[in-house]
């Protein structure tokens, strides 16, 4: 049986980043600093009548050059990113695998819907022309376990490989999944997801959300937190990280970037916006019990920021019960409102911009937002300068999920 050993600490070596502000953990966090907002109309073919008009798109992703010709035919948009984004990631960890040691590194993906654009096109040429006309890829380039293999097999990693089948929160389980690897003994992890839910069979499906947005304003259409929240804007993209243990990390003489310091789960049911508030709170005390972290060691809160008013209500109050009165003081932002939320992919591009805010001592804005409510203090407008030490990163998912994830700043080797 693996012996979990709490003495080994899980930490951030390495990101990528394949957003719809940026490619690249660069040109991601200049946009997000900067708080720009790039929401704007849904271009993706076969998606002009449907009644979702504003989205989040990755744009100048060229997947041709990122992932060789023989991944490109076998995988669903939403594991090219995932490829190109893990390739970033151990780029930016200047990670190697040591060919003598494939079992050392491990890989974990969260997906929330899979490759519905493959999946689609292979049904229509079933239905439209015969089972001769579908290939045979059609087998694994929807499933949700995709990336995860394509990204082992890609890397020759033979480490514990998993997959979160979840909702939104299931990005930040993902972490905590590694984290657990990490702590059972294998030494790295290759962890996050990438999200690409804008093909008409997808969206089609996210039509019975009754939180997703369905104004044509890209200015309006998701404002969290604000007077005007009419729900949340989709996006395509996600993060991925390189997760070593903190020991092997310094041994190869790697930057540590950030501490996975403590995380929780809950779950109280789809859209009980209400009942999230009492589910998240439990998963923030959590999150700090496990880091060994008070609440005003809190510097930063990177908010779930569903743009439903009852949503935001109970986010706000949730971390208000957590936090107590410090609640009221720490600065919190969401800039996923100029990006959208990619599902799983929403709390690991704020994990990413977590980990770059503390590196920069900088709390980016939240665009497009003026007029705060809920009695929070909402970062708008421009960044604020500010000493980051500890982040908060906050996700629920539309099934009912709640997860809570303490980031400490790390330290150099």
């Amino acid at each position: 049986m693996t012996v979990s050993r709490p003495d080994r600490r899980a930490v951030v070596t390495g990101i990528g980043v394949v957003a719809p502000n940026g490619v690249g953990a660069d040109d991601f966090w200049k946009a997000t600093r900067e708080g720009a907002a790039v929401l704007g109309p849904v271009t993706r073919e076969g998606c002009g009548e449907l009644p979702l008009r504003i989205a989040g798109e990755v744009r100048g992703f060229d997947a041709e050059a990122a992932v060789e010709g023989r991944y490109l035919v076998q995988t669903d948009r939403f594991t090219h990113y995932a490829m190109a984004a893990a390739d970033l990631a151990l780029e930016d960890a200047r990670f190697h695998a040591d060919e003598g040691s494939p079992f050392a590194v491990g890989v974990v993906t969260a997906a929330g819907s899979g490759g519905g654009e493959f999946g689609q096109r292979e049904l229509q040429n079933l239905w439209g022309q015969g089972p001769h006309f579908v290939g045979p890829y059609q087998s694994i380039a929807w499933f949700y376990a995709a990336s995860t293999g394509q990204i082992s097999i890609r890397g020759g990693f033979k480490g514990p490989c998993a997959v979160v089948a979840s909702d939104e929160a299931g990005g930040l389980d993902a972490l905590a999944h590694a984290v657990r690897t990490i702590r059972r003994g294998t030494d790295t992890v290759v962890v996050g997801a990438a999200e690409a839910p804008l093909a008409p069979y997808s969206m089609v499906c996210q039509l019975g959300y009754r939180e997703l947005s369905l104004s044509e304003d890209p200015d309006r259409a998701y404002l969290p937190f604000s007077a005007e929240a009419c729900g949340f804007v989709p996006a395509e993209g996600g993060a991925m990280f390189v997760v070593e243990d903190e020991g092997a990390a310094r041994k190869r003489g790697a930057r540590i970037r950030a501490v996975l310091a403590g995380h929780a789960a809950t779950f109280t049911g789809a859209s009980r916006w209400e009942e999230s508030r009492h589910g998240l709170a439990h998963a923030i005390r959590g999150a700090l019990e496990e880091a060994h972290c008070a609440p005003d060691e809190i510097d930063v809160v990177f908010a779930d920021a569903l743009g439903v008013p009852e949503a935001d209500r109970a986010e706000a109050l949730a971390i208000a019960d957590a936090l107590g009165e410090y609640s009221a003081h720490v600065p919190m932002t969401a800039p996923k409102a100029g990006t959208g939320r990619s599902y799983c992919g929403a709390p690991l591009l704020d994990t990413a911009a977590a980990v770059l805010a503390m590196e920069q001592g900088l709390v980016p804005p939240t665009p497009n937002v003026t007029d705060v409510c809920h009695g929070i203090d909402l970062v708008t407008g421009f960044a604020r300068t500010a000493e980051l030490r500890t982040a908060l990163v906050l996700s629920r998912g539309l099934m009912g999920s709640n997860a809570a994830l303490v980031l400490r700043l790390g330290e150099a080797s």
